[in-house]
């Protein structure tokens, strides 16, 4: 019996060392994720600590994790059972960013150039409000019960939708906000960024500065199978280079959001996996790799970070938007863009009259069809940076739907065909939220 008591000790020591050894590197992503998301939310949004963890951090895990907001020092701090402990400090026009021991926060820093202009004009292309317009052909009772359909009633927590907001022919014809929530607030896109990176390299090339089609400009790649690959290949995340999108575990996108210095570098670190154009991987790596890019497409830092405003973002008025950056000073383009759901739309506005806004076009006609077109290997659901409906993801809805998406559930669609954008933005995923039941709802308010 004694024998038998060592051995059940033994292997339970053995089983807490396991656990204790693979589980303790997780808590870097764990306070990492906490302690940025709490520094953004407070600082960018002005939200309050407790709300950011019962709505942004309420994540499996994330929830361990014990915050600290320093108001006078403009930082967040987080840690698990006391340990691991993460920082992420606010800079004004940079947002949040979460840094390491040896990160010099004291070390001078160059912020982008705003040009947030004000005019008379009313929204899309200014900040009045708009008059209201009566469509005949829309059903405004069947969109009114469908925006509200999507939002959870009281007592409930399901759906978890933050804000809806559709326009038809470039007015507002519906716009809803959770509790807490309102068009002034500024929300997280995720991966809705990356569609930001992607547009900027089609306002280059429309320039007459940069071409998509020739291998990546990468000093590195030019003495191996890398050499051949082309922006236009990592634009469609088949690139055929190694990568892991794994939000769950300790994997290549964790360690460069949660662990990395600069992190336009992982990905091009990585060797290849497969022939260019052959295999589709979705790699948030390749984002920020192509941020890193563009950043050598300039002369200065401070240009690279001032052209994402003045030829894009400031240019549609999307005057909330902040772009956070990494510890390098990179723009973090595949995840950590914020904006009013409003601005959100205007960028869904811009790809829906293809690049032309208010008199002036900031990309060619074509760059719209580009990103909307398929990519090899993605069975119709992804194109250049967008997501599409090409393969029928969403059955109720228009084929040539496409849209900026982004984790839990923000979108931004574009319907050529219906003249419609429609930005949600929630805490659910797809798997949770019926979007297509959704987009059903709202279309159908529209009579033949």
């Amino acid at each position: 019996m004694k024998k038998l008591f060592k051995f059940i000790g033994i292997a339970l020591l053995i089983s807490i060392f396991y656990i204790g050894f693979t589980s303790y590197p997780k808590l870097d992503l764990i306070s990492g994720f906490a302690a940025k998301s709490i520094a953004s939310g407070h600082f960018i949004d002005g939200r309050s600590q407790e709300m950011i963890e019962k709505g942004d951090n309420d994540i499996k895990l994330i929830d361990l994790a014990k915050n600290k907001i320093n108001e006078a020092g403009k930082f967040a701090t987080a840690s698990v059972y006391g340990l691991k402990e993460r920082k992420a400090i606010y800079r004004e026009g940079l947002g949040a960013t979460l840094i390491d021991e040896d990160f010099d926060s004291s070390t001078p820093y160059e912020i982008p150039k705003r040009n947030k202009s004000r005019n008379n004009l009313a929204f899309p292309y200014g900040d009045k409000e708009q008059k209201d317009t009566v469509f005949s052909n829309v059903d405004y009772a069947k969109l009114n019960s469908a925006v509200a359909n999507a939002f959870d009633t009281e007592g409930t927590v399901a759906k978890r939708t933050r804000s809806l907001l559709v326009i038809y022919k470039d007015k507002i014809i519906a716009e809803k906000y959770d509790t807490g929530f309102n068009k002034e607030s500024k929300i997280l896109g995720w991966s809705m960024t990356k569609s930001i990176t992607a547009t900027v390299f089609g306002i280059l090339q429309y320039q007459g500065k940069y071409t998509i089609n020739t291998p990546a400009p990468i000093p590195e790649w030019k003495n191996d199978d890398r050499k051949i690959i082309t922006t236009s290949d990592l634009l469609h995340m088949n690139s055929g280079l190694a990568w892991e999108e794994d939000y769950t575990a300790i994997s290549d996108a964790t360690k460069m959001l949660f662990l990395s210095r600069n992190m336009g570098r992982i990905q091009l670190e990585k060797k290849v996996a497969y022939k260019p154009n052959t295999h589709w991987n979705y790699s948030s790596g390749t984002t920020n790799l192509l941020s890193y890019i563009l950043r050598n497409q300039f002369k200065t830092h401070q240009e690279y970070l001032d052209f994402w405003y003045s030829a894009l973002i400031d240019k549609i008025g999307m005057n909330s938007m902040v772009v956070e950056t990494d510890m390098a000073g990179n723009f973090i383009g595949s995840s950590y863009a914020w904006a009013t759901t409003r601005d959100w739309a205007k960028f869904g506005l811009l790809y829906l009259h293809e690049g032309y806004w208010n008199g002036e076009q900031l990309f060619d006609k074509s760059w719209a069809k580009y990103v909307a077109t398929p990519t090899n290997g993605s069975n119709g659901d992804y194109g250049a940076h967008f997501w599409l409906n090409a393969g029928g993801r969403y059955p109720d809805a228009p084929r040539d739907l496409y849209s900026a998406n982004g984790f839990q559930g923000q979108k931004v669609f574009i319907i050529p065909s219906q003249d419609l954008v429609i930005v949600r933005m929630g805490l659910t995923e797809d798997a949770k939220f019926d979007v297509n039941g959704m987009l059903r709802g709202i279309l159908g308010s529209f009579k033949n």
